[in-house]
């Protein structure tokens, strides 16, 4: 199975971070449907080009946050989600995202009305004006 999953390697998060992070998005978007079977750790591993221990993390993480179940000699797949909670992970990761956007904002000085301007900016390129 290919998984829209790219890596930078020049980023200052970790691999595991990076593939996690995406995974997740591609649960809570509905892009990845429930029961969908999700690579072995080690066919991922040798896809993402990438460390088993790494996938395993991420495998490891997202089952602990009821993303993903795993079931013994048959694989991991993508676990049920209730809508309310699929709702919850969905803004939670945006919420995230703004937040990194504000925090290097502010890393280089920006000013409130700077942030808002950016945002509406992005909003309008991304969404047509």
């Amino acid at each position: 199975m290919w998984l829209p999953i790219q890596i930078n390697e020049q980023s200052a998060e970790p691999l595991y971070y990076q593939i996690e992070v995406q995974l997740r998005a591609l649960i809570v978007s509905g892009q990845l449907e429930e029961g969908t079977l999700l690579p072995s750790i080690r066919e991922f591993a040798q896809l993402l080009k990438c460390s088993v221990i790494t996938v395993r993390r991420v495998y490891q993480d997202l089952e602990n946050e009821g993303l993903l179940r795993t079931k013994q000699g048959t694989g991991t797949y993508v676990a049920r989600i209730e809508q309310n909670a699929m709702e919850s992970y969905r803004l939670d990761a945006v919420t995230e995202a703004l937040e990194a956007a504000v925090d290097a904002g502010k890393l280089v000085q920006c000013t409130r009305e700077e942030l808002a301007q950016l945002f509406q900016d992005v909003l309008e390129r991304k969404f047509g004006g």
